[in-house]
């Protein structure tokens, strides 16, 4: 039998591998993966410095497919390459328990770098990958020795593109010059509802040009010697970041669905794969069938792959020989070490201070002993004392910068954050207002589906802000971000208990962190007299214990100093009132019935959580019998303690909701 051309082979074992698993799951995106092909062939094959048998090398080059859509054409070069998925991973595609998700998953699919679908999330992630490699290559490399040197690559669509986050990040992107940073964009003029004529009319290389990135074009993805010369033309030029806009056919090879919507989002159909099959020269049978050419062309993969990293880790060996100091801080950021010898130098505190403030102090010194924290703010680093002095500003003329300026991109920020995070062991912080925690949701989101570590500093938590009103005051945030799984909230009392947050935060692994903080001061709770401000770390503690229990009180945030008050009321009134500063539910939640049963005993019926936003959940720990002082409406512009006043946070109304509780009894 005489065999076509072997890259041409390779390319059309991506797509009849993509095309079978479709139409077997009978569910997903068959037009990107046989459009793009040629492009993920030369990338991993040719252009790629990866490892597929320690997919987690940390200077492998990132590639990320930010239309996650096309997800079988990721899972059929991952294949090829010799990454840990099986022709049976791929026959299962979209199955329960399946290596291969409807879109790629981090963690859950061997070489995926970042979990994808949501579209234009994963061009911003890329984003934070690359300001991860300036950061690092700025503090460890050195002549000869180019510790981090790799590339970030993504392909993204048209409907990445369209999305607002893509608008934030790339401007970001160009503003900071980063480099090795190289998009391809699948420019096949198509999306699910028909044409892109019907809602996109940008002319995309001025928009990119505008934004500081170079733009090249490939006219023609099947022309394989374009692709070459233009991706080899983008990395001799990728001193900023790169647009490669690339033309090609949805649906490439199907006679009756090609270039057109049906080919997006649904299989092709039996006939239609065999038809299509039979257009692209595919003279076998058998379903998701690699050739013995293809499978020998790939072998080199995995060999050259093993050899590059072996490479590196002498280069390192070699390294710890000339730059000693360096090589142990690079072994601890490689091993996610984090020495807490520094620990007795954090802050105490006594004075009134907003959370806010007592947060920025924490962080100063974090930040001072902790060289792999790094992060900013929304346009909001005076407010949300996220600016650390004498940290330097991440820039194109300072890469070893600790304080980044994300200006207002808040969606952006989230995202470029889960890169930084993503690429090694960065330690992330952004901080904006609690109410645009909104704008960030969707990367807040995923943040948490993969399971990352990021730090998000959202301060002017409640109608405390006072006069900016109800535009500015979150009500419905705090039970919004409580809702999302794997993401832990906390909400701390006084200054203490943010010092005790932000270590939490700082050494805690498997999920993204949101600290909730006043704009207005709060009074930092005398620990002599209550209990110490480590019970945080169990997300609910006894502050205040009465020696006959009535009632409890529970309050999170600048509200538990209004518990404390009322109690002492209540007390005179001879009532025994227990009071239990709540700041974190998922911490609560982890700790064993024992001790959830000890903090609030079922017995106690008697209950009031006294909280400056919405009740909505609450009810697990107040039970049917509880009463929630909360506010279920918008603020109002006022100053916050006429606000406090109007929504019933005082002593008196506390103290008249917990006498009716009690004496309906």
């Amino acid at each position: 039998m005489t065999f076509p051309d072997i890259e041409i082979l390779s390319i059309n074992t991506i797509r009849t591998l993509s095309i079978d698993a479709v139409q077997k799951a009978n569910s997903g995106h068959p037009g990107m993966p046989l459009g793009c092909a040629p492009i993920v062939y030369h990338i991993y094959k040719n252009i790629l410095k990866h490892n597929p048998s320690n997919p987690s090398w940390v200077n492998r080059d990132r590639f990320i497919l930010s239309a996650g859509h096309g997800s079988m054409l990721l899972y059929s070069i991952l294949h090829l390459c010799g990454y840990d998925i099986s022709i049976d991973d791929i026959k299962s595609f979209r199955q329960w328990g399946s290596k291969t998700p409807g879109h790629p998953e981090y963690k859950h699919t061997p070489g995926v770098e970042v979990t994808t679908g949501p579209l234009g999330q994963g061009f911003a992630t890329a984003i934070g990958m690359a300001i991860a490699r300036e950061y690092l290559a700025s503090i460890f490399n050195e002549k000869g020795f180019e510790i981090f040197n790799h590339y970030v690559f993504c392909l993204c669509s048209d409907g990445d593109l369209m999305e607002g986050i893509s608008h934030e990040a790339a401007s970001f992107a160009g503003h900071q010059k980063l480099s090795k940073l190289i998009c391809f964009y699948d420019d096949n003029g198509i999306t699910i509802d028909g044409n892109t004529s019907l809602s996109y009319s940008d002319d995309v290389e001025k928009r990119f040009q505008s934004y500081n990135w170079n733009v090249f074009r490939i006219n023609d993805v099947n022309n394989l010697d374009e692709v070459k010369e233009v991706t080899n033309l983008a990395i001799e030029n990728s001193d900023k970041p790169v647009l490669i806009i690339s033309k090609s056919i949805i649906g490439y090879g199907s006679p009756n669905k090609q270039n057109s919507a049906s080919a997006h989002g649904a299989p092709l159909g039996k006939e239609e794969v065999l038809l299509t099959k039979k257009n692209l020269n595919w003279n076998y049978e058998e379903e998701f069938f690699v050739p013995d050419e293809v499978k020998n062309h790939f072998e080199n993969v995995k060999v050259k792959g093993i050899q590059l990293e072996k490479e590196w880790n002498e280069l390192v060996s070699n390294y710890s020989i000339h730059f000693r100091e360096k090589a142990i801080l690079l072994n601890q950021f490689l091993n996610g070490d984090i020495n807490f010898d520094f620990a007795d130098k954090l802050p105490t505190f006594e004075e009134s201070i907003a959370t806010r403030q007592a947060s920025g102090k924490v962080l100063s010194e974090l930040v001072k002993n902790i060289p792999f924290l790094i992060g900013g703010s929304a346009d909001l680093s005076e407010s949300n004392n996220t600016y650390v002095k004498d940290a330097g500003v991440f820039s194109y003329q300072n890469r070893n910068g600790r304080n980044i300026h994300f200006g207002v991109r808040e969606h952006a920020m989230a995202a470029i954050m889960n890169g930084m995070a993503l690429h090694s062991n960065l330690i992330p912080y952004g901080g904006t207002f609690l109410i645009f925690s909104d704008y960030m949701r969707p990367s807040i989101r995923l943040a948490a589906l993969m399971g990352i570590k990021v730090i998000y500093v959202f301060t002017h938590d409640s109608i405390g802000l006072g006069e900016d009103g109800p535009t500015h005051q979150p009500i419905e945030q705090l039970s919004s971000l409580r809702a999302i799984p794997n993401l832990v909230v906390i909400r701390p009392a006084d200054a203490n208990e943010v010092v005790e947050a932000w270590k939490y935060a700082v050494k805690h692994k498997g999920s993204p962190i949101a600290l909730i903080l006043t704009r207005q001061k709060t009074n930092t709770l005398d620990r002599k007299k209550f209990s110490n401000q480590n019970g945080l770390h169990k997300g609910a503690y006894i502050l205040k214990e009465p020696s006959k229990i009535d009632l409890i009180l529970l309050a999170s945030g600048s509200e538990v100093d209004l518990a404390i008050k009322a109690a002492e009321e209540l007390e005179k009134k001879n009532f025994g009132i227990r009071v239990v500063s709540f700041p974190s539910w998922q911490l609560f939640e982890m700790q064993d019935e024992q001790y959830k049963n000890f903090i609030l005993p079922t017995d106690i019926k008697n209950r009031i959580v006294i909280e400056a936003g919405r009740s909505l959940g609450w009810e697990k720990y107040i039970c049917n019998e509880g009463l929630a002082i909360s506010i279920e409406t918008f603020g109002a512009s006022a100053p916050e303690k006429i606000l406090f006043e109007k929504f019933g946070f005082t002593v008196d109304n506390v103290v008249n909701k917990a006498l009716q509780l009690l004496n309906s009894k």
